[in-house]
């Protein structure tokens, strides 16, 4: 275990570029900042570097003793330099860096989601932990959606990260072709489109959210086999990204 007290100790510098999302890519690796993130990727043997904050060393004994048996290093630092990894505005008192995980170079299953411009990475945090409460066997990540591995998405996600693949792309109509092709439906959102609760497919679909602003994307529309909307009953004109994805994903799991 190496102690350190200094935020301009090389560790702690090479450990706080990777709040830049070049530096994640470079590295192929992202900082997980939460207990349950932690708890998820030492479990999943993913974690490279753990470090906890001095004075809380008994608390997490036994992450210690499993991240050191598994070769992976440790640092216990100060409780600045703790506040200086974590962009938590309350750090946990422990946090690790994780192995960027491996992108399908297919998805399959019976229902995904893709994100086709989300912007916000709450939104992203949440559809993808909401996908995975539902069942959901994967989503598609498109152009213009917020950082994956940021932290406030991977918070958001609340460890759901792990178990729901993910493949980014540049050309989600073009994905999304090739699983029109495959026989999925291709659901887009949007205001004005039919009734979903009337015309939502089960099985075998991708449920497509557009961006916050501007909705699904023409490109994206083009391709879709269904343009389905929630209805509006009272006032509202429209829901928050994460909440309307999330009713539609548990209706459209339901069999």
């Amino acid at each position: 275990m190496k102690e350190i007290t200094s935020v301009r100790n090389p560790s702690v510098q090479r450990l706080r570029e990777l709040q830049k999302p070049r530096a994640r890519r470079e590295a192929g690796l992202f900082i997980a900042d939460s207990v349950k993130m932690v708890r998820e990727a030492l479990s999943l043997s993913l974690c490279r570097t753990l470090a906890v904050e001095a004075g809380r060393t008994e608390e997490y004994a036994e992450w210690i003793e499993r991240a050191e048996a598994s070769g992976c290093e440790v640092l216990l630092v100060t409780r600045s330099v703790m506040e200086a990894l974590s962009e938590a505005k309350t750090p946990q008192g422990v946090l690790c860096t994780v192995a960027v995980l491996p992108e399908p170079q297919t998805l399959s299953g019976s229902r995904l989601v893709a994100l086709d411009g989300v912007q916000d990475p709450g939104n992203v945090g949440t559809i993808l932990r909401t996908a995975d409460a539902a069942g959901f066997d994967g989503a598609l990540m498109g152009a213009g959606c917020a950082d994956l591995y940021g932290a406030k998405t991977l918070r958001s996600t609340m460890g759901s990260v792990f178990r729901v693949p993910v493949k980014r792309t540049d050309d989600l109509a073009g994905e999304l072709m090739a699983m029109k092709r495959r026989g999925y439906a291709v659901v887009a959102t949007e205001l004005g489109g039919e009734d979903f609760y009337a015309h939502c497919p089960h099985e075998r679909c991708v449920l497509v959210i557009g961006s916050e602003g501007r909705g699904v994307s023409e490109a994206v529309r083009a391709v879709a086999t269904h343009h389905l909307a929630l209805p509006m009953r009272g006032g509202a004109e429209s829901l928050n990204a994460a909440v309307a994805a999330g009713i539609m994903m548990y209706e459209m799991a339901r069999t």
